[in-house]
């Protein structure tokens, strides 16, 4: 009968410990996701990819070192960047800020020649 209670005790403390252990890595993960930005190479090909839309670029450019940016309450990182493209016959240079975190572009200006 002792046997059967050290037994079970054992699989009480093993069932708590896959419990806790499983719950652990699915929160480090979920945090892990959170703070994780993307790569600023990544980031530069989808900008790229929307001004091909329109036609062809002449170059692109991207800052690896990520900025923070603070708007009112909202607070993240962002990454700054470049295109040229011809248009018109005339060489237009773009400047974007894209969030770190997801790729999105949050500003864009055209430069004045």
């Amino acid at each position: 009968m002792n046997d059967e209670n050290e037994l079970s005790y054992f699989k009480g403390g093993l069932a708590l410990g896959v419990s806790v252990g499983l719950l652990s890595g699915i929160a480090s993960a979920m945090w892990y996701n959170k703070k994780r930005t993307m790569d600023a190479d990544l980031v530069l090909e989808d900008v790229k990819k929307a001004f091909l839309e329109e036609g062809p670029i002449e170059g692109s450019w991207i800052e690896f070192e990520k900025k923070p940016l603070r708007k009112f309450a909202i607070h993240s990182k962002t990454y700054n960047g470049g295109i040229s493209r011809l248009e018109d016959g005339n060489r237009v240079q773009y400047e974007f800020i894209a969030d770190a975190y997801t790729g999105t572009v949050i500003d864009i200006k055209r430069l004045k020649e």
